[in-house]
């Protein structure tokens, strides 16, 4: 077929590619670091393990980002080693959030519905934004495309805690904030597996390439 759907190879990237990725990139930064600061402290203050475990969330992605900036117009070896390494601690970041919510589900937390609410909407249209300015990207390789796959999870995450706040507001118990918790550890886990093959791919291809 003279068509093809596949990008262009990225060890190929223009110089222009590259400033535009690197644009979108310091944005979402920001945007997880900003939130990272809100939720840290609305999670420890509501008691809620969702809330903590995205406020862990958006600093991991935060750092993911950084990374993704220092590799960005760098040869392809190096891009999938980066996103090899952002698998890696996405995964972490799914065991740690298992270890929140069984923590808070052994102490019987109840957690503050309207602080979950109201942050929890906050953080939304923040995951939203970045969402968007990393959706041309999605398709990209393993470093872009585990970027995408960060923010993506956090929409979902951002929808169930909400659900989680209603779960609390009408139940009076703290059960649905520990399920979201347990739901968010799950995508994440998930998605470090889809990046960590795709990166393990892209060295692979790289290493042949270069024999």
């Amino acid at each position: 077929m003279a068509d093809c759907c596949c990008p262009p190879p990225l060890n190929l990237r223009k110089p222009e590619e590259s400033a535009a990725l690197k644009r979108v990139l310091w944005a979402v930064l920001g945007i997880n670091a900003v939130m990272f600061l809100v939720e840290v402290g609305a999670g420890l203050a509501a008691g809620s393990a969702s809330l903590q475990a995205d406020a862990m969330d958006f600093l991991g992605d935060a750092a993911n980002y950084g990374i993704s900036l220092f590799v960005v117009g760098m040869a392809i070896h190096y891009r999938a080693s980066a996103a090899l390494l952002k698998g890696a601690t996405m995964g972490a970041f799914g065991l740690w959030v298992i270890g929140t919510a069984i923590w808070h589900a052994f102490h019987g937390t109840l957690p503050s519905a309207f602080t979950m609410g109201v942050v929890g909407i906050a953080a939304l249209i923040a995951n939203a934004a970045s969402f968007g300015l990393l959706w041309t990207y999605r398709h990209n390789d393993a470093n872009m495309r585990s970027a995408w796959i960060c923010t993506r999870n956090d929409v979902f995450g951002n929808l169930a805690v909400l659900l989680a706040a209603l779960g609390v507001l009408g139940t009076g118990r703290g059960w649905p904030d520990i399920i979201v918790a347990a739901i968010m550890a799950g995508l994440a886990l998930q998605g470090a597996g889809t990046v960590i093959g795709q990166s393990l791919g892209e060295l692979r291809t790289s290493s042949v390439s270069a024999e």
